[in-house]
């Protein structure tokens, strides 16, 4: 319970910024992971890399391509489709990247110096996969 609270702590400064600009917390993670990419990723791949489940993703990439923030490219193999971000996508990005920032800056001012880097670690070493 203690992480969802942080959770929803942290994503109340995200929020109204990605309101804002029409996004949802999901679009705005498959916009960040297509930017991170160094070049277009298979639709699994960018599942993995989101957390996101395929009928989902397959929702949210319609309507990102439909508003052309996304770009759609055949793969190596012809039935699949490599996703890539696109120069109107890179412009979102490049317009709410400030706004991200400040509201990180805000939420580092909630702790002492350091922390954030612990707290980082910490989530890290979390979610990392165990070995049985």
């Amino acid at each position: 319970m203690a992480l969802m609270r942080a959770r929803e702590a942290v994503m109340r400064h995200f929020r109204p910024i990605l309101t804002d600009h029409d996004l949802t917390e999901q679009q705005w993670r498959v916009l960040r992971a297509l930017n991170d990419a160094t070049g277009p990723i298979s639709v699994g791949e960018l599942a993995e890399r989101t957390f996101l489940l395929g009928p989902s993703l397959s929702r949210m990439l319609a309507s990102l391509d439909e508003r052309g923030l996304i770009e759609r490219a055949a793969g190596n193999d012809a039935r699949r489709a490599e996703i890539g971000i696109s120069n109107e996508g890179l412009a979102l990005i490049g317009r709410i990247a400030p706004l991200s920032e400040a509201a990180y800056q805000q939420i580092e001012h909630q702790l002492n110096p350091g922390e954030v880097d612990q707290l980082a670690d910490l989530l890290a070493r979390l979610s990392a996969p165990t070995t049985p």
